[in-house]
């Protein structure tokens, strides 16, 4: 056993199911949070059985800012110190922004942003007292440019990307590490949730949610700031830094569009 403990929110399904599988693995114990009790349930079975680690279910509707200082409050009351923290809950939405739903852009922008600012505002300063621990922002290649068809979706992105840049900065000469987990397209049910599933982003290849929580996982535990898991997802992100702003949005447009 590792002696530590591991955080992880949306752990119920796609990346953030496995990497607490691989946490798991290697001996480390888990706080699983997302808003499904019973897939919860069925991952602290499946964990506690295969790898003999505890695992402490929590469920939370991390939309609500008072269910994130909730779950922080009951944490330090139950005496469940967070060595490392994975900011993983968030959804995408497919659309032109004037016609999606303007409830569900907010839902979004609150669990993709709001909540992992706040979250990592509350646990970041006890790490930092302790002199180590690490947290993961999954952020994704959607970070690097504007998204035409997800607007919102890519702006928060953007916005997980520089808030974990600007924060490893800070970190510096600490044992402290931030990074994002930048992936391209994943079958990890996330395009369902999007309604992404037509589009040729989609229609062109995925990687499988296992290899890319594999390279997010070893990427992590070796303090990397930024992690893009496959090379043709490296060379997209990279790419659009010396390609016009203009050309780029609408190369994205045309990806975005339903084959």
């Amino acid at each position: 056993m590792k002696n530590e403990r591991v955080l992880i929110t949306g752990a119920s399904s796609g990346i953030g199911w496995e990497l607490a599988k691989l946490f798991a693995r290697d001996g480390y114990d888990l706080i699983v949070v997302a808003r499904n009790a019973e897939k919860l349930n069925q991952l602290k079975r499946e964990l506690e059985t295969a790898h003999g680690v505890n695992v402490a279910v929590v469920v939370k509707d991390l939309t609500r800012q008072d269910h994130v200082t909730a779950l922080y409050e009951e944490l330090r009351e139950n005496g469940l110190r967070v060595d490392m923290l994975v900011n993983n809950a968030g959804y995408g939405l497919y659309g032109k922004f004037i016609e999606t739903d303007l409830q569900d852009e907010l839902n979004m922008i609150e669990l993709n942003v709001v909540t992992l600012t706040h979250l990592t505002k509350l646990f970041l300063p006890d790490m930092v007292k302790r002199n180590k621990g690490r947290i993961m922002n999954v952020a994704s290649t959607a970070a690097f440019q504007p998204g035409p068809m997800m607007a919102v979706y890519y702006a928060t992105k953007a916005y997980v990307l520089s808030f974990t840049e600007a924060l490893e900065n800070e970190l510096k000469g600490t044992n402290v590490t931030v990074t994002a987990l930048c992936p391209g397209a994943t079958a990890t049910g996330f395009e369902s949730r999007a309604n992404l599933q037509q589009s040729k982003l989609f229609k062109s290849g995925v990687m499988d949610v296992q290899t890319v929580a594999r390279i997010g996982y070893d990427a992590f535990l070796n303090g990397k700031t930024i992690v893009i898991p496959g090379w043709k997802n490296r060379l997209l992100a990279n790419s659009v830094r010396f390609l016009p702003r203009k050309l780029v949005t609408s190369v994205v447009r045309m990806i975005q569009e339903k084959a």
